[in-house]
């Protein structure tokens, strides 16, 4: 009996040797890629939107072949909450899942606090719309197809002087929050480099009244009032401008790229414009047959259509995710292999021509190579986007 016993484990365990899924493979011919976004907090809405152009990517091209073997392609995605303090355990449970390559995140701050997992476990991290230089810098592991705050940030600061012929601006930023208080960083001292003059100040987490803030600025003389915070920040900035008279143009970065800042400015007496990575009304083939295909997609999802925030209003963040998606499968197939380690190798030199134009990246820290930023404006009659320039820095 003992000896029959021992034969039937000794099978038992020959079985789950031979079903053990190696790294990157968790049900056969199955390639697992994760998307690390936020579906709550601070960032919730524009990671739900960046996580669609990732659904519907996958949608479009849900295998990919890898050395003649057709694999499918699962997507595991989790929710680091918009958090600096949660978003590692949200990383860790990729790394469980055995996921090849990691999509994300929108918030660099977020992407930076996760990095270390990502490293530990030797797995490849495409950053979306993470446009922090910390998120790449000094590792190997990280690439992103965004543009970079620097350039953002002098983009906006040429702009505002430019455009509207501002010498004086106040800007404003999450105090701990490295997006924000690094793109106006930048934002500072290109402004400052071309002559003008820069009141910065900072607001606690929790915060919901900027009344003050708004006080400053129009006591100051401000000519632009500079805020790329969170999206939830910006829809209360924008009803809090208006109320109290603001009369100089609201600018920001890529986060207020978002139908909540639409929405936010509709009927009322505000400017806003952003800086951003695409435009829906793009006249690249490869962007309008994305725009198409998404605006279909979401019709037939009412979950989806949810999630873009209750219409079909094309954001930049959601065309990024989609390319995103596309460029790992190129650096997937380009490996010849779904091992992280491979992936990671192959990344250097893995390019893609996508709806928000060419990806490719340099050689020193994995970032895109991108010298452009749309500059789009919010029409507060329609409560729709309109492109103002494409923009890059002289």
């Amino acid at each position: 009996m003992k000896k029959f016993f021992a034969i039937l484990m000794a099978a038992v365990m020959l079985f789950a040797i031979g079903c053990a899924a190696p790294a990157g493979d968790t049900a056969g011919d199955t390639v697992v890629i994760g998307v690390y976004e936020p579906a709550s907090g601070d960032n919730g809405a524009g990671g739900k939107q960046e996580t669609l152009g990732i659904q519907y990517a996958n949608f479009v091209q849900p295998t990919v072949e890898v050395g003649g073997k057709t694999y499918n392609v699962k997507l595991e995605i989790v929710d680091n909450e918009s958090s600096n303090d949660k978003g590692p355990t949200a990383a860790a449970s990729l790394v469980s899942a055995g996921a090849s390559i990691v999509l994300g995140s929108y918030g660099s701050g977020v992407s930076i606090a996760a990095s270390d997992v990502f490293e530990k476990a030797g797995i490849p991290v495409l950053g979306v719309t993470c446009t922090n230089p910390q998120v790449t810098a000094g590792n190997k592991h990280y690439f992103r197809i965004c543009f970079l705050d620097p350039f953002q940030g002098t983009v906006l600061a040429n702009f505002a002087s430019e455009t509207f012929g501002a010498k004086k601006a106040y800007s404003l930023a999450k105090l701990g929050d490295d997006y924000s208080a690094g793109l106006c960083n930048y934002f500072n001292e290109a402004f400052q480099a071309l002559g003008g003059e820069v009141i910065y100040e900072t607001f606690p987490e929790g915060n919901s009244d900027f009344t003050s803030y708004i006080t400053t600025a129009v006591n100051e003389g401000c000519e632009v009032f500079f805020a790329p915070v969170s999206t939830e920040a910006a829809a209360l900035i924008i009803d809090q401008a208006a109320g109290n008279g603001l009369n100089i143009p609201l600018l920001a970065g890529d986060t207020w790229d978002s139908n909540v800042i639409t929405s936010a400015a509709q009927g009322k007496n505000v400017q806003v414009c952003v800086t951003t990575f695409f435009d829906e009304g793009t006249d690249s083939e490869a962007g309008q047959a994305f725009v198409k295909g998404f605006k279909e997609y979401l019709a037939s999802d009412s979950t989806a259509m949810t999630n873009n925030g209750g219409n079909d209003m094309v954001a930049a963040v959601t065309a990024m995710g989609y390319d995103a998606y596309f460029t790992a499968l190129e650096a997937i197939k380009a490996a010849g292999s779904i091992e992280p380690a491979a992936i990671m190798e192959a990344m250097w030199n893995t390019t893609y021509s996508g709806a928000t134009g060419d990806i490719a990246f340099e050689q020193k820290n994995g970032d895109a190579i991108r010298d452009v930023a749309f500059v789009k404006q919010v029409n507060t009659e329609t409560g729709t986007w309109e492109f103002v320039a494409i923009q890059g820095v002289k």
